[in-house]
Formats: structure tokens, C-alpha cells, sequence
């Protein structure tokens, strides 16, 4: 039975401007089973899955459930829980991590200065310090959401711990499963689809070095997918590969159409038009539905470098 990752890739979806938006992500180890909605159904107490998601609605941070790689006992609650916090933003990048007893402590973050990039709230409840360790790597293995990440996502995972890369958890969701095995490094929220071993330790090894690599990659969690597609086609189109040098500063228009401006930290800055499409033929979205659909994509439409005068204008 053909599968929704399978349609997508024999279809040649394309992938930019498709990651999942949030300026900060905030992460939380829960070891043992995961269900669809993991907050609300997994070993975490319920009512606190559901307090972080109305502590965290319209702030810019996103929650998400993580475990090491391998085998997923119903193990219970575990007495000590990894935390991270990123943010995402250029020019203010940064990833930040905590051991935690009790997750409850959580409700008591600021929820509206994480997304906005100020961890002082994070680090003061937590006793959280900067993450000195290589970067995260999130593969998305929750097969109850869709089979797809489970049957790509895990063994990616598996793999990539059993080759003695560091930093690599499994996490619950991170949007897109007709692209899987779906990939998010952290601190600088890039996210990645039909993605491969060799190609996420290359990934990372430029993350390291501050350096971005666009092949296969969905976008920057950072911004809107009008944003994400067209800071890519810069990068492209100029072969800039550092982390921090472009920006999103401006989205002008709303679908099927937008003028994104992109900055660059030297001052030159582009003007992208970005067009909203239907992905034809009608293919499965998900594989936990029947119902075919034509996913939306982002189409770059053109890219013009801004003069002088134009920026004066």
C-alpha cells in the first residue's frame, strides 16, 4: 500500500516553505508511549499538557514531547526530565536546557517573553544555562499521528544515535508527514524532509560552523512559509550559507500572493515574490486519511535585488 511520503516524493512535491512556524520551541522529555495529540496522551499528567497548550496559544512557542531513540517500553514516569528551550530568530539564536522533577514547573514559565526571544524567566525557574553540546537533532517519529514517522522516522533515528551522533532525540511532531523522515535542528530551527544519514550528519556539521545547508530543507521555523521559501531562494541565489545573515523584514501581501523582503546583515536586501499553488495531482496528505487533497506549495515567483534607490523610495 502506497503511503502519503511515497505519493509526495514520486510527485516531486516541493519542499521549501513547508516547516512549522514557532520562534521559540519548548521541549520536554516523556520517555514511553506517545498518542496522536502526545500532550494530552502519553505518561504526561493530561491536565498539564493541557495547561502548556493554553499557556503557550498565540506567544510564538511551540511544545513538543522528546525521547531518546530505541525501544519504547511502557516505562512510566521517569524521576529526572531533559528540558530545552530555542530560540530561532537570527541575530538572537540561542538554545538553552534544564533537568526538571516535576513538569508542572513549566506552568510557571513566560510564555509570551520565550517567544520573544528572553530566556531570563526560562533560566530563573529552571536553573537552565546555555547548551554547550552539538546541536539538536528532532526526528519526528510519532507513528499515532502517521505511520509515515514511524516507519521512516525511527530507524533514521536508530541510526543516527548508533553511528555516534550527539544530540539526537526523537520527537512528537513537527508538521509534514508526507515528507518524512522529518528532521529539525536546533538552536537555529531549519527543518529538513526526506532526509538521510549521511545528509543529516552533513546538516549538522555545518550548523556547528554556523552554516545553513539548503538542500532539502523546509525552511526556518522563524518565519511565515511565504518567508521561508523565499529566505531559501536567497540563499540559492547568492550562495550564502551562514546561519545569521539573512532576515526576514517584511511580508507584504496575502494569498495566493506576497512580496517578501529579505535583508542581509551587510545591509543588501531582495525583494522575492512568492506565489501560494496547489500541488497536482490530488495525493493523500496523511496516511491516517483516505481523502485525497492538493497540498498548498510555495512558488517563487521572482527574486530582484533592491538598488539603493529603490530602498530610498
Amino acid at each position: 500500500m502506497s503511503t502519503c511520503s511515497t505519493a509526495s516524493q514520486e510527485l516531486d512535491e516541493p519542499i521549501a516553505g513547508t516547516a512549522a512556524t514557532a520562534r521559540t520551541w519548548l521541549l520536554l522529555e516523556q520517555p514511553g508511549p506517545w498518542g496522536a495529540k502526545a500532550l494530552t496522551s502519553s505518561h504526561l499528567d493530561p491536565a498539564v499538557g493541557r495547561a502548556l497548550e493554553a499557556a503557550a496559544q498565540g506567544t510564538g512557542v511551540r511544545i513538543a514531547l522528546i525521547r531518546r531513540p530505541g525501544r519504547h517500553a511502557d516505562c512510566g514516569t521517569p524521576t529526572i526530565r531533559q528540558v530545552y528551550a530555542a530560540h530561532t530568530v537570527p541575530g538572537n539564536a540561542w538554545l538553552r536546557s534544564a533537568a526538571l522533577d516535576d513538569p508542572r514547573a513549566l506552568l510557571g514559565l513566560d510564555f509570551a517573553a520565550l517567544g520573544r526571544g528572553e530566556h531570563r524567566t526560562f533560566d530563573g525557574a529552571l536553573g537552565a544555562r546555555a547548551h554547550t553540546g552539538d546541536p539538536l537533532a528532532l526526528v519526528c517519529t510519532n507513528g499515532k499521528r502517521d505511520r509515515c514517522c514511524a516507519l521512516l522516522g525511527r530507524p533514521l533515528a536508530a541510526e543516527l544515535a548508533a553511528s555516534g551522533v550527539e544530540g539526537v532525540w526523537e520527537v512528537t511532531h513537527l508538521g509534514g508527514h508526507r515528507f518524512s523522515p522529518t528532521l529539525l535542528v536546533l538552536p537555529y530551527g531549519y527543518a529538513y524532509g526526506r532526509t538521510r544519514a549521511h545528509a543529516v550528519e552533513e546538516i549538522l556539521s555545518g550548523v556547528r560552523e554556523g552554516r545553513i545547508a539548503v538542500e532539502g530543507c523546509r525552511g526556518s521555523s522563524a518565519w511565515e512559509r511565504p518567508g521561508q521559501a523565499a529566505e531559501l531562494a536567497v540563499r540559492t541565489a547568492v550562495h550564502e550559507d551562514a546561519a545569521d545573515a539573512l532576515r526576514v523584514v517584511a511580508t507584504r501581501g496575502a494569498a495566493p500572493r506576497w512580496r517578501v523582503t529579505v535583508a542581509h546583515a551587510d545591509g543588501r536586501r531582495w525583494c522575492v515574490e512568492v506565489a501560494k499553488g496547489a500541488s497536482l495531482p490530488p495525493r493523500p496528505e496523511s496516511c491516517g486519511t483516505s481523502v485525497l487533497g492538493s497540498p498548498a506549495r510555495m512558488e517563487v515567483v521572482a527574486v530582484r535585488e533592491l538598488t539603493v534607490a529603490a530602498l530610498a523610495s
